[in-house]
């Protein structure tokens, strides 16, 4: 039925459930009643606009005719209504949250492509502000931008003469007030008026703009929102479900584990030349496997018993004394090493042997190592380098 009804008696029905479920409480089933049939009716309007090809990405705003400017809202009033759906678990909350979202993101994503919204108002929410005097500032200026554009838009309708909002409450929603701006039969001759065509599409566009502003705010609100819900705990049913499911599938995987390594008894039917495994692979009886030769079966069983490392294949003393020879171990040193003579001491001891062919050479030796020495006392007196603690 609703598919035959005109897209603004849709679009109003949808529009006044909403209204009427924002003054419910929504744990009520009254309020949930009211969303759920606004949901359907606006998912309806969506197909129909899309069959209907009301907006091309080949056109811009000016393209669009004053009366399908309403339906670029339609996007926006389904994250509105979505975001009200009751949802007791944490995954549900998240599911309707994100489906909530993607609402907001194709309605921001819409006015985009038609460039609707002015540069201005677009750079006032994408600024990103950490310092808090500085963020505080900032909400300032978008809540006065969203108080100018409600003024003007109320302005206006006022300048039009448009019909009072009617609403069972006592004060009017953004629903009722996108609902007042939907072209209707008591208006029809009214609408043709070239004048009154260019003051309601004024005042859609000043609304698109309002619930652009709401978009962005909101938008920031979800995307925090989920971020919690996407780290907070499960809930007590959610955590035992997944508990059952891990137990089910831990109780499966062990069974075909079981059942993988799992021999059967040999069949009396299958005898020593039968089949040992079947077309699953499946074994039908007990098998060994050996070897095929005598020979090789012999050393495997001199084998089982043998150490499970390789044995050594040298003493330790042998080790160390090869170890030695590649002069891996350092010798001298110790009181041994204490009384022996120095260089100097074993040069001058070996030039006192007076008479031989060994002691002149070291007598010499020491001759020109004393030279040496006493040239370079010369050249440099007793602290020449010490060049510290001077003044």
């Amino acid at each position: 039925m609703t598919n035959t009804l005109p897209l603004p008696t849709l679009f109003g029905q949808s529009l006044s459930a909403a209204s009427k479920a924002s003054d419910l409480p929504t744990v009520d089933a009254k309020t949930q009643d009211l969303l759920q049939f606004s949901l359907t009716n606006l998912r309806t309007l969506q197909s129909r606009i899309a069959s209907l090809s009301l907006f091309s990405p080949n056109e811009n705003s000016e393209d669009i005719a004053t009366r399908d400017l309403v339906y670029l809202l339609v996007p926006y009033v389904c994250a509105q209504v979505q975001d009200r759906v009751k949802a007791v678990e944490r995954d549900e909350r998240l599911a309707s949250l994100t489906v909530a979202k993607n609402y907001l993101q194709s309605f921001l994503q819409l006015l985009d492509n038609y460039e609707i919204i002015p540069e201005d108002q677009v750079a006032l929410y994408d600024r990103k502000v950490s310092n808090p005097g500085n963020r505080r500032e900032l909400k300032i200026k978008q809540y006065q931008a969203e108080k100018d554009l409600r003024t003007r838009i109320e302005t206006i309708r006022k300048r039009r003469n448009q019909r009072p909002i009617t609403n069972s409450s006592d004060s009017a929603t953004d629903f009722d007030l996108l609902s007042s701006l939907l072209p209707s039969a008591m208006d029809e001759e009214e609408e043709d008026s070239s004048s009154t065509d260019d003051v309601l599409r004024e005042t859609t566009l000043l609304l698109i703009r309002l619930f652009f502003s709401q978009a962005q705010t909101q938008l920031q609100n979800m995307n925090q929102e989920l971020e919690l819900l996407r780290t907070a705990p499960p809930s007590a049913s959610t955590a035992m479900s997944r508990l059952e499911d891990d137990d089910d599938r831990r109780g499966k995987h062990k069974e075909s584990e079981e059942n993988m390594w799992k021999i059967d008894a040999p069949t009396p039917k299958v005898g020593a030349g039968g089949p040992l495994l079947d077309e699953a692979g499946k074994p039908l009886q007990p098998f060994t496997i050996l070897p095929s030769g005598a020979g090789d079966r012999a050393r495997f069983q001199a084998q089982v018993f043998g150490p499970g490392h390789n044995l050594p294949t040298m003493s330790i003393d042998e080790y160390l004394e090869i170890e030695r020879q590649r002069g891996k171990f350092i010798s001298g040193g110790g009181p041994a090493s204490q009384n022996a003579p120095t260089s100097s001491e074993q040069l001058a001891l070996d030039a006192e042997m007076d008479g031989t062919l060994e002691g002149e050479d070291k007598a010499e030796v020491k001759r020109i190592k004393d030279e040496n020495w006493a040239k370079f006392t010369d050249e440099n007196p007793r602290g020449a380098g010490n060049t510290m603690n001077r003044g």
